[in-house]
């Protein structure tokens, strides 16, 4: 065998192996939860493009979620090749530089709704709350990764911890945005029970938070959030108030019964009584034209996809890969409960996306940088 005097064997056998050791990574590469991600991401703008089919022609609101849907994926492309180690090095600048995009959202941001939550960059409107999320989950990671309590976390172990998640969900309250405050808040609460807290300690935090809800109730919620409560307890003490979206949706839910009314045949939807019918409530419309099989579709899907990433969480190596994990997985198991359950009328109504299928640029652009930072783990785990 014969070989140019550019190249030698040693380079040619060299190169082979380089090629073969990238086709061998390429066959064990974890493709799954990006699969399910695609998946339900079809799902989400084929129902989209029903929710809005009516008063939408010109907007093209489903153009905008599938720009949004591309410049996630090439984010994906970028974080996927770095080790998410990197993550843990960045954590706290990551923290502090969303905590400051918050406060300039109380100063400069603009309002929409009688709420102020987002900042225009260039064309866009950005949301940082919606960024907050994952941000606190990959500090919340660094802070127990790094941290040495022996014994199990005291009280006085969670204040500083509490005060990271605190500062962040208060911002958030002021825009006023009780539902991504919410999230945040479960998100931690959620994270904390796989953490080892002291007996004791956890049960002082309970009876704490008992006490605190009638306080936050009567002085932490707007006169509006109290009436959105009242309306959950009962929608008929004012149908064409508070207890419009509520009743209008548990109307589109049942209606859809067994197989569902039909693609682009929902009346609730269609005619415009189902309000915000693209954003918070676009299970809804997903309800009503497909009914309850169709919904229990929805939801395997979901749970595959929850699964997945608990099993990459369960199989990373270190501690942060597995906070981190579990901390993402939170906030997506949140988003998904609290927003199926206020559509069915047995939460009250916050204002919380579905992953995926609620139209909203910022939230479906965590919601591929999550499904990113996952895979990352996923594909790395054995990596240190």
């Amino acid at each position: 065998m014969t070989h140019s005097s550019m190249e030698s064997p040693v380079q040619t056998d060299y190169q082979q192996s380089r090629t073969g050791a990238y086709e061998e990574d390429l066959k064990k590469f974890d493709w799954s939860l990006l699969a399910l991600e695609v998946i339900l991401f079809a799902v989400g703008i084929w129902n989209l493009m029903s929710a809005t089919g009516v008063q939408d022609k010109s907007l093209g609101l489903y153009k905008s979620q599938a720009l949004w849907f591309g410049i996630g994926m090439v984010l994906t492309a970028l974080i996927l090749l770095i080790h998410y180690s990197v993550l843990s090095r960045l954590a706290y600048f990551i923290y502090f530089a969303n905590l400051i995009l918050l406060g300039a959202v109380l100063l400069v941001g603009k309002s929409s709704l009688g709420a102020k939550r987002w900042i225009g960059v260039g064309g866009f409107r950005i949301q940082p709350s919606e960024f907050m999320k994952l941000s606190m989950v990959i500090c919340l990671a660094k802070y127990f990764e790094s941290d040495q309590t022996v014994g199990g976390y005291g009280f006085k172990d969670l204040v500083l911890p509490a005060l990271l998640v605190g500062i962040p969900a208060g911002l958030i309250m002021l825009q006023p945005d009780l539902g991504t405050a919410l999230i945040i808040l479960l998100t931690f609460m959620t994270m904390m029970l796989f953490m080892k807290i002291q007996a004791r300690t956890l049960l002082a935090i309970t009876i704490c938070g008992i006490i605190a809800l009638p306080v936050a109730y009567k002085f932490g919620l707007k006169p509006y959030q109290r009436q959105r409560i009242i309306s959950f307890i009962d929608p008929t003490s004012d149908p064409k108030g508070s207890g419009y979206n509520s009743i209008q949706s548990m109307i589109a839910v049942g209606s859809g019964q067994l197989l569902g009314k039909g693609y682009k045949k929902g009346t609730q939807s269609q005619l415009n009584f189902l309000p915000e019918h693209h954003t918070d409530f676009i299970f809804s419309v997903f309800s009503e034209e497909h009914g309850f099989v169709g919904c229990i579709l929805l939801v395997a899907l979901y749970m595959v996809f929850m699964l997945n990433g608990l099993s990459i969480a369960y199989q990373s190596h270190d501690k942060f890969g597995v906070l981190l994990a579990l901390g993402i997985m939170t906030i997506f198991f949140w988003h998904i409960f609290v927003n199926m359950g206020m559509v069915m009328g047995i939460l009250p109504i916050v204002g919380v996306p579905l992953p995926f299928l609620s139209y909203g640029g910022s939230s479906l652009v965590t919601s591929i940088l999550c499904v990113a930072i996952l895979t990352n783990i996923a594909n790395k785990k054995f990596m240190f």
